[in-house]
This record gives structure tokens, sequence and C-alpha cells, in this order.
């Protein structure tokens, strides 16, 4: 046959209607999706291609409940009518005309209703070419039913008890394992329902509710207090606190006025507010976090590459061991019933479920559990390289500081208020939009400081400013200022002053009529989030270090301030990857700390690259990890997943693993001699709590503190 035109999609053995065009995981149950061929067919009637979804059965949870519940009451008189039965409780069921054939009737019904779910997975792996589960399960129900129809016109023993106990049991197991996966990736579909269903828009001067697909970029909407944010946007009128923590994880409400953005799905505190849209759609922030979670979701890490192989091979060996198992009781002289019971026994026992929901519900969930902590998890071998590094290197600027200066100290000189000092600057530097003058203003207005009317204002080239206030002329600026007009700074100020350049600080100086009253000294302002974040990587024995396009004081400051173990600094943007490579060459595992613009072949380089203060913009490639805030203290937290993550991915492991190298010789009958014998009913049970178990051991991740 002809494949040119076909395309390649990937569907869930379990759930068919689950089809997309790339490989991941089915977001029902957790399987790995499996390659299938679909045809172009051009539609009748426009010409487009079908899709042909309406052609399989929807398979859900429900679906199997309500296939357990038919399937387990059609097995009650198979059982009742069964030899096993009779033998154990001397009890003969009641005989009428054709109950020799009753079992085979009931015991039908459930193969083919019950069962054909199992059947159809089958013949999707073995022709997609992965056998796993499905394959297991379909064998080995197809070989009790085979050889049960034999046997009742043979006149030899049946296996219809068994059947049907097992497709019930595998069905009740089925379900139990759907309830707990659904639960564990609840939280990710909780993300969907963040956005309101529609929105107040003010057009034309009138405002009007319409749904969140009729949202134009440029609307302004109106959001009342308590209500959610729409669309992502600026706020264009009104004050108020914005609760972000389904976003950020921050649960402090967040103050926001007049420029300031806020993003879709976040909500509203007590005040009105006038936004205009941004961004709508696909283009909105939550989308992008949901996008990012989904592509973390459908990327593998090293262990579920292992447990994938590891299904594969154990299905193989399954296969395999059934068939030797069914040859050698027959050579041992065993009854056939006996032997091909032992056979679905091996299969069943060994179906590699839990092996293959071990890792990918896991790492299902804390790509999850990391989006309501305020990090995005883009590539899952990002956030498993993270529990193993021991070097976290921060870029200073915009990271462990704001970005922006701040008043870290004001000197007043004998005879004169700190506050008449900040006050007077801040009232000619109102008029500048000098970051270093924004600082001294924004210090003013904290302290609740009234400006005072600066007249006949003049900028001095190279050395500040000066103008009237109060008919007394008012200097601000450097060193410089002083130095032009001849005045010596005091000896009771000198040594701060001194103190401060050290530290790399930048000092203003303040004159009224050429009398020195005072000076102010400004810095990037550190981030008090940085000190806990330094302080906690140091608890879990992780070395820390900055990197700086900063002077020597400025960086050695900034270092001890926060407790910073080493320090580079006057690194240009591009040495910055060249001091990542240092530190790896010492055989550190090295996470590096940026803003995702500048840093972008350091983050490259590192173990992990992680990019801090990602805002709205959660497209930064050049990271594993993106933080969603500007908070280093939630580094540790990063690590603290992975290590989580790793522990549970691993108890997952060895529990699948281990339960099927025990469980596999009791079902092949290697105690049979000593009377103990698994049944294929019985392999059943212990292989769906199995699955459960993992999934279960899996969602406790979910209550884990971050």
């Amino acid at each position: 046959m002809n494949d040119r035109g076909a395309t390649k999609s990937y569907t869930c053995p379990m759930h068919p209607e689950i089809v997309q065009d790339k490989p991941g995981m089915c977001p029902e149950c957790g399987m790995n999706l499996i390659k299938i061929q679909k045809a172009k067919v051009k539609d009748q009637n426009n010409g487009t291609k079908s899709k042909n979804h309406g052609k399989h059965q929807r398979h859900s949870t429900a679906m199997f409940l309500r296939k357990f519940w038919v399937s387990f009451i059609l097995t009650i008189p198979v059982v009742l009518y069964a030899d096993v039965v009779e033998k154990i409780f001397k009890w003969s069921p009641p005989e009428f005309p054709g109950s020799e054939y009753l079992s085979l009737i009931l015991g039908s019904i459930v193969f083919f209703y019950g069962g054909w779910v199992f059947l159809a997975g089958a013949w999707r792996e073995i022709r997609a070419r992965l056998p796993g589960m499905m394959t297991l399960i379909g064998i080995a129900i197809s070989a009790a039913y085979l050889w049960s129809v034999y046997a009742v016109f043979a006149g030899a023993e049946a296996l219809f008890w068994e059947l049907t106990t097992l497709i019930s049991i595998m069905l009740l197991g089925h379900w139990l394992e759907m309830r707990a996966v659904a639960a564990s990736q609840g939280a990710l579909k909780e993300l969907s329902k963040l956005l309101p269903d529609a929105a107040e828009v003010i057009r034309d001067g009138r405002t009007e509710t319409l749904p969140l697909s009729e949202l134009r970029q440029n609307d302004t909407v109106l959001v009342r207090p308590g209500a959610k944010i729409p669309a992502d946007g600026k706020i264009m009128e009104g004050e108020s606190n914005v609760n972000e923590s389904m976003i950020t994880g921050e649960s402090k409400p967040v103050s926001k006025k007049d420029g300031y953005s806020v993003i879709a799905g976040t909500i509203n505190g007590e005040g009105a507010l006038k936004i205009s849209v941004t961004n709508i759609g696909e283009k909105t922030f939550l989308a992008g976090v949901m996008r990012l979670v989904a592509e973390a979701q459908a990327s593998k890490s090293r262990l579920q590459m292992l447990s994938d192989r590891a299904a594969l091979y154990l299905t193989v060996i399954a296969v395999a061991g059934g068939l030797i198992t069914l040859i050698a009781w027959l050579l041992a002289g065993a009854e056939v019933s006996f032997a091909v019971a032992r056979l679905v026994a091996v299969l069943v026992i060994a179906c590699p479920h839990a092996l293959g929901l071990a890792v990918p519900l896991v790492a299902s969930i804390s790509t999850t559990k990391a989006a309501q902590n305020g990090f995005l998890v883009k590539q899952r071998l990002a956030l498993e390289a993270a529990r193993s590094i021991d070097t976290v290197l921060f870029d200073k600027t915009g990271t462990l500081t704001k970005g922006e200066f701040g008043v870290i100290e004001i000197w007043n000189v004998s005879g004169h208020a700190k506050d008449e000092v900040l006050e007077l600057a801040a009232s000619l530097d109102a008029l500048s939009e000098h970051p270093i003058a924004r600082a001294v203003v924004a210090k003013a207005q904290e302290r609740g400081l009234l400006f005072k009317e600066p007249k006949k204002f003049e900028a001095l080239k190279g050395k500040g400013v000066k103008a009237l206030v109060e008919e007394k002329e008012v200097m601000v600026g450097g060193p410089a200022l002083l130095e032009s007009i001849g005045i010596n700074i005091p000896v009771e100020l000198s040594k701060q002053v001194q103190t401060a350049g050290k530290k790399g600080q930048t000092v203003i100086f303040i004159l009224k009529d050429r009398v020195l009253l005072g000076a102010i000294a400004l810095a990037d302002i550190i981030r008090e989030e940085s000190r806990d974040a330094i302080q906690a990587l140091k608890t879990m024995s992780i070395r820390t270090a900055m990197i700086t396009g900063d002077s020597e004081d400025v960086a050695g400051w900034v270092s001890q301030e926060i407790g910073i173990d080493e320090y580079f600094a006057r690194v240009l943007p591009h040495e910055k990857v060249e001091k990542v490579k240092e530190l790896q060459k010492r055989s550190m595992k090295v996470a590096m700390v940026g803003d995702g613009i500048n840093d972008a072949p350091a983050l490259a380089q590192a173990d992990l690259g992680i990019a801090i203060g990602a805002g709205t913009n959660v497209a930064i490639e050049s990271a594993g990890i993106i933080l969603v805030r500007n908070d280093p203290r939630d580094i540790p937290k990063i690590i603290r997943l992975s290590q989580l993550t790793y522990i549970k991915m691993i108890q997952n492991l060895f529990w699948a693993t281990g339960y099927n190298l025990v469980a596999l010789p009791l079902a092949a009958g290697v105690l049979a001699s000593r009377g103990v014998v698994l049944q294929p009913a019985l392999a059943a049970v212990f292989m769906s709590v199995s699955t459960v178990i993992v999934a279960f051991n899996a969602i406790l991740l979910r209550k884990k503190t971050l």
C-alpha cells in the first residue's frame, strides 16, 4: 500500500479517541501514546480531511466502570457453575436444558463486551510494533477463551470462570487506576479553569458583557472588585491588590496601579480596574504556562526512557516466559487447562502497566506542581538535573538585586535634620528622570515628605543641579560639585562617605547657600529574598557564586551582604559563559540563574539554566526552567522538587520491577508442588493493586511542601 499522503498520528491504546500529531502521554490514563497511520480522506461535502474520530468508541473512566458492572454480574453465574465451586463447597448448581453451555454463552459475552477494549488495544500495539500491556492482556484472555471454547466441545476442563473473573478484575483495576491518574493530573486541568467565561468590555462609551472569544487586542475591559482578570493587559485606571497566587505561587496580593501589567486568570482585589488588553487567546501568559507544562509532560527524563525500555523488555520476557511455561507444563504431563492457566497467569502478572506509569505519573505531577509554585519546567531533563547541582551561579543585576537604584543611607551635618536633607534633594530631583533622581524622590515619597517648588532650575554639566528653593540656592551633586566650589567634607561625614565608596555606592551631596547639609548614599537595591535564598542553599550544602559586570567593590559588598561564597566582577556579557566553564572545570555541577537575555549563552552552557523574572514572557529558549517571578527563593524549591521527584520515581520503579521479579515465578507455578498456585484472576488482582499503588505513591508528591 502506498503511504504517500498519510499522516502520522499518535493515540492511546486504552483511549483511541485521544489522537494528536506528536508523541506524548494520554491525558486520561498517563500511558505513552503510540503511532498510528491515518490516511487523508476527502469529505464528500467540503473536501476537508476527515478525522474519523466517530469510528472509535469513547473510552472513559465511566465506560470502564460500566463494563466492569456488566462483566461482574455475568461472572457470578459462571463462577457458580464452575467445577471448582462444586469441589470446594460440595454444592451442585441447578440443571436445566442447555445449562452445560451457560458458561460458554456468558463467558463469550464477557470476552467480547468486557474484553474488547483490551483486544483492540493489543491490536494497535502490535500494529505499531510497540507490544506492551494491552498485548499481554489480549494474548492472555484470547488463549483462555479459545482453549475454553475447545474444551466445552472436547469434554475437557474449561477456564471460563478464570476468564470472566480476570476480565472483571482487569476492568475494575483500570477504573481505579484511571481515577488515580485523573486525580494526579487534575491540577493542570485547573489551570484551564482560571479564566472567566466573559468580560465587561467598554466600547463606544458603553459597557457590554462579551464572551472571551470576542475580545480584541487594545480593548478596554472593566474588572470589578473580586472578579477574575479576563486577559493580559495594562492598567489604564484604578488601583487594587491582585491575587496572583494561582500563577506565581505568591500568596500575598500584589499592589497594582496605573501602568502596571496584569495577567489573565488572576483575581482582582477591592478596587475596580480599567485594563487595556495586550494579549488574548494563545498569546496570554496563562496559555503559555499551559503550553510549557504540556511540552514538559511530553518530553522524557532519563529515568522514563529507562522505564520505557524496561517495559518493552518485560513484555518480550513475559511472552517468551509464558510460552516456555506452557510447553514445560505440557511436557511434564500436566493437563492442558492447567498449562494454559499458567500461561495466562504469567502474561497477566507481567503486564508492565505499573512500570509504564511509574515515571510518567510522577513527572506529570511534578511539572504541574512546579507551575503552581511559580516556576515552569520546559524540559524534564532540566528538572532531573537540578537534584545533582552543587553550585548555583547567580547573575547579580535583576536577580540578586532589583536592578534599580535605592537610597541606602542618609547622613546629616550637625544642625540639620535628615528629613531636611532628603526633602531638598527630592525637590530638585523631582524634575529629573535620572535613575538616581528617581530613587531619591521615591524615598522622600515613602517618608511622606512634602516637596518644595524649585525656581530657576539649572543643570550643572558633570556636577549636578541647582535651583532656588524658598529664595535659597540649593545644589545637589557628586564630589565634583564640592570640588568646583571648594567645599571640604567634614571629618564626621568623611569616613562614612569613604566606606560607602568602598562598597561601590554612589554618594550625592546637598548644599544650601553653599553650606553642606548632608549626603545620601545610593546603590542597586539588594532583594530581601536573596538573603533567604542563599541561606536556604547553604542549608542544602550547595555552594553559591555571583557574576557581575560591576566593579570589584560593588561585587564584594553585595557578596558580603548576602553571604555569597565566590564572585566574579567586571565580567562582560560575552564572558559569562567562560565563567560557567571555569566552574565546570573544577568538577562542579553548575546551575546558572539569569534574566535569559544577555545571559543566554551562559544559561545554555550550564548544567541547568534557570531564567528568573520571566514575567509574562514564557518563551525563553535558553533556559530549561523559567521562574515566573523575580524571587531567588524559588531556586531552592526547584532543587527540592527535583530531589522529591527523583525519590518518587525510584520508589515506583523499585516497586514495579520488584513486584514482577517476585510474582513471575509464582505465576509460572514453580511452587505448584507445594500447593502454591497463582490463579489468573488472583494474578489480575496483584497486577491491578501494583498499578494503583504506583499511582497512589505518585499522588503523594502533591502533598509535599517545597
